[in-house]
């Protein structure tokens, strides 16, 4: 049991906020592309192999990222407690979980078409790589923004099998809706972080957050309305638009305090909720 309760802490599965932001903009690729003319079945099972997929690939980074950032978590009081920086686990067996958990999402990812498990191995070095960035650039959540969105892609080429402008429009808006989320996140451990050496755009922006996540999530804004134009949607989807937009600017940007960790935590997991209505946003631009 005690294996059983370091496995599921290196994997981070008590916290699903992770898998649910990779997951999220699977959803609203395979859901922008999807006729719900056709049977429904197909829809809701690649749903459930998205979601599958976004744990299993969200738990292994985790461990590839404990793995690489082992001497740094011992120096950052939120993560000194981690299996791997604590020593409850070898990096042997972290690595081997994570191979597993690899070889799983494989037989996840071999039901879709051949294009969609191409493009989707191909994202493989970016979202191992991801993890050393802090160490060069202060644009790691520009990396991570590539990486944890490209599951977008992969929900529109799994029905479509080939790649569109409009995927790309609302992948780029994607993009910085993670680099404004995760520059929240980033505020939480922004003190050890300078101690240390690590970079990010919290660090960067430090001083001017509130007019950097503005500009990220404007960026966000146009690209889904000007998305949602090219889809042809209906008057429904930009009235709903509405409500994720105002989650953004109204709730996340106008709470923010970058000395607060606690407020950072909180404004980072609401945009779960943020996914969850921008999803049901694209399905009433569907199907009503």
């Amino acid at each position: 049991m005690n294996q059983l309760n370091v496995f599921i802490e290196l994997t981070r599965l008590k916290k699903p906020i992770g898998y649910m932001l990779l997951f999220w903009p699977c959803a609203w690729g395979l859901t922008l592309v999807y006729d719900f003319n056709e049977n429904l079945n197909i829809y809701f099972f690649y749903l459930l192999l998205f979601f599958l997929g976004s744990v299993l690939m969200r738990s292994a980074g985790c461990i590839v990222n404990d793995i690489l950032d082992k001497e740094y978590d011992k120096k950052v009081s939120r993560t000194r407690d981690r299996p791997l920086a604590s020593g409850k686990i070898s990096w042997k067996i972290a690595l081997f979980y994570s191979g597993i958990l690899c070889f799983l999402a494989l037989l996840v990812l071999l039901n879709f078409n051949l294009f969609t498990i191409i493009l989707a191995l191909g994202s493989m070095p970016l979202a191992f790589t991801y993890p050393l960035m802090k160490r060069y650039t202060y644009w790691p959540q520009l990396f991570l923004g590539i990486t944890f969105n490209y599951g977008l892609i992969l929900g529109w080429t799994s029905i479509s099998g080939e790649i569109s402008l409009i995927a790309l429009i609302f992948y780029f808006g994607a993009i910085f809706w993670t680099l404004g989320y995760d520059t929240v996140y980033g505020y939480q451990d922004i003190k050890d972080d300078e101690i240390i050496g690590l970079k990010s755009t919290s660090i960067k922006f430090k001083g001017n957050s509130k007019k950097f996540l503005s500009i990220c999530y404007l960026i966000l804004s146009l690209c889904l309305i000007f998305g949602g134009y090219l889809m042809d949607f209906n008057w429904m989807y930009f009235l709903f638009l509405t409500i994720p937009i105002f989650h953004l600017f109204v709730y996340q940007i106008k709470y923010f305090e970058s000395e607060n960790p606690q407020i950072c935590l909180k404004l980072f997991k609401s945009n779960n909720f943020f996914g969850l209505i921008l999803l049901v946003t694209i399905l009433l631009g569907k199907v009503i």
